[in-house]
């Protein structure tokens, strides 16, 4: 299911979920939905709303605007246009002030997995919440993030592949590090 050229690959298997951690575009995973880490009126402008527009096109953005505004934390659904993935999940990790929290990332996260599961995916790719515009340091968003997945893991009843892909090498060995950490070896 892999099927974008990724730099660097992790994976890790806990009960009932496998794990991967990829440098690579998050616009270009086949996974059945890909995430997108968006304000909570749903405007796509630069970052990871920006790849996946500029990759799947303005009705991503037409049918999420349309969803909003919602409470920072929660998420609306929206076709995946020209995406390989069919569905995009935009969580809202920041208000329009552009500002999140361990909190606003750890409530999205959650609520991510829970909208995936209430629709049958099986699979899932995430980027890292609120590290771009909203200034959120990478090592913590990558414990909060990869704590609420193995949390998620035991009632998980559809999912089956958590993938996170990241934008660079930085974030990535970020991700790797505290995946190795919580989870074991690769």
């Amino acid at each position: 299911m892999l099927e974008a050229i990724v730099a660097n690959l992790s994976s890790f298997s806990i009960p009932q979920l496998d794990i991967e951690i990829v440098e690579g575009d998050i616009a270009s995973q086949a996974t059945e939905a890909i995430v997108n880490a968006a304000n909570n009126a749903f405007w796509m402008g630069a970052g990871v709303a920006g790849a996946i527009k500029a990759e799947g096109g303005q009705v991503i953005e037409d049918e999420a605007v349309a969803q909003g505004p919602v409470e920072p934390g929660g998420c609306v659904i929206t076709s995946g246009g020209r995406l390989a993935a069919r569905h995009v999940i935009h969580a809202a990790v920041m208000g329009q002030d552009l500002r999140t929290s361990a909190t606003l990332i750890a409530k999205a996260t959650t609520n991510v997995l829970t909208t995936a599961e209430a629709q049958g995916y099986a699979s899932l790719s995430l980027p890292a919440f609120g590290t771009g515009v909203g200034g959120f340091p990478i090592d913590e968003c990558a414990r909060l993030m990869l704590a609420v997945v193995k949390a998620h893991a035991s009632p998980a009843r559809s999912l089956r592949l958590v993938r996170f892909v990241l934008f660079d090498r930085r974030a990535y060995d970020a991700f790797d590090q505290v995946a190795r950490d919580i989870f074991g070896r690769a």
